[in-house]
């Protein structure tokens, strides 16, 4: 048996079975909300999601199949060149919705913001298991928080200047969670929380645009019961709770004509993507909607799983960082749909359509696998020899 099988017998199964799952679950959505909007060109996104899933296969089976120490080595390169690519989009980049976060190469459309983390994340995962084994200097937490914030800082700066609010905060749960699993004091990450929410009514009033801080007042006022505007500021909010509250326990059916997603109170744009849950959730009631949340919970608990048996700092980090990614994205996503967040433009992993996202999502769940099947260290599984004592007469 050649030792490349081996790993590929040794995958953890069950956590394929469940990305598997929820991707097909998520293609499913798609056609939900798209098969009837042929006039607009959108009613096959649902096939064009078949090829990123497929494409997303690849590079989830060989982040897998290679041991994670040698991913580290191209993740400061892949962090640049992202980083690079995230740079010249602030600026040059194509515009969707008010957000330029997309560099057109003729044939299809990337992402670079969401390039960026999965380097970051790795980069991140090697800065904090490693810098303090490059110098002495860099065994002081001060110093590590200063790298590590400042690589975390850069894209998140950038993203932010695009206008995709949504996109940067996601960096908040992946470093929090990732500084936590690496060994700095609980009295450091205490100063920088209490830090960053003095500071937060200063980027409300200063650092947010008008209509972002229209739209956290708006949600605030519905959640208060005044009166608001569903003509203008409070439509995709008022129409988002509409659908999920008209899909009660069992949903309104596939294909009902009756569906406030059918009628086009829901932008054809998001459906598929930012506001699928709302389709999702009207189509198949509160018991598909909580079977799709229960998927994601198995998903994240099976990755904790992982990470209790990494064999070294560094994947406990990547498997930390994956999941703070994925809980962030899952949370906001849900959460901006039911009031309990403001409204921003992030996708539900594996859920949403879109390209670049996919691809990144099953690169770096392929990377927990990674931790999985190499969670035994080769060096230490080599059998040591013993010291034979013979007896002379």
């Amino acid at each position: 048996m050649t030792p490349l099988f081996r790993k590929f017998l040794g995958m953890n199964w069950l956590l394929f079975a469940n990305i598997i799952a929820l991707a097909i679950f998520g293609i499913f959505a798609i056609y939900s909300a798209c098969w009837m909007r042929e006039e607009a060109g959108l009613a096959t996104k649902w096939r064009e999601q078949v090829y990123w899933m497929l494409l997303g296969l690849v590079f989830f089976f060989a982040a897998s199949l290679i041991d994670y120490k040698w991913i580290r080595y191209l993740g400061i390169p892949f962090y640049l060149i992202a980083t690079g690519l995230l740079i010249f989009t602030t600026f040059f980049g194509t515009e969707i919705n008010g957000t330029r976060a997309w560099l057109d190469l003729g044939v299809i459309l990337i992402q670079p913001s969401q390039l960026a983390i999965a380097g970051g994340l790795i980069v991140l995962a090697f800065a904090i298991s490693s810098l303090h084994k490059l110098h002495p200097v860099f065994r002081s937490p001060f110093i590590r928080l200063f790298v590590t914030g400042f690589i975390a800082l850069v894209p998140f700066a950038f993203v932010l200047l695009q206008g995709d609010f949504g996109s940067a905060i996601v960096w908040v749960p992946v470093y929090g969670a990732m500084v936590l699993i690496g060994n700095i004091p609980i009295r450091y990450l205490a100063t920088i929380v209490l830090c960053v929410t003095m500071f937060l009514p200063f980027a409300f009033f200063f650092g947010l645009k008008d209509y972002q801080k229209k739209r956290i007042t708006t949600q605030i006022e519905m959640l208060q019961g005044k009166k608001v505007n569903i003509l203008a500021e409070a439509y995709s909010a008022y129409n988002n709770l509409l659908a999920i509250g008209s899909g009660g326990w069992g949903g309104k059916g596939f294909k009902n004509p009756e569906t406030v997603n059918h009628k086009g109170f829901i932008s054809p744009d998001t459906a598929i993507n930012d506001f699928i849950f709302p389709v999702l959730a009207e189509i198949w009631g509160f018991r598909g909607s909580l079977l799709m949340l229960g998927g994601f919970l198995l998903l994240l608990m099976q990755a904790l799983y992982v990470a209790f048996y990494s064999r070294d700092l560094m994947g406990r980090l990547l498997v930390v960082g994956v999941v703070g990614l994925l809980f962030a994205h899952i949370y906001q996503n849900v959460g901006m749909n039911l009031l309990i967040m403001p409204i921003t433009g992030i996708p539900l992993p594996l859920i949403s359509y879109g390209g670049t996202f996919t691809v990144v999502t099953f690169f770096l769940l392929g990377m927990v696998q990674s931790v999985w099947v190499h969670r035994i260290d080769p060096e230490a599984a080599k059998p040591k020899p013993q010291l034979r004592i013979e007896h002379l007469d």
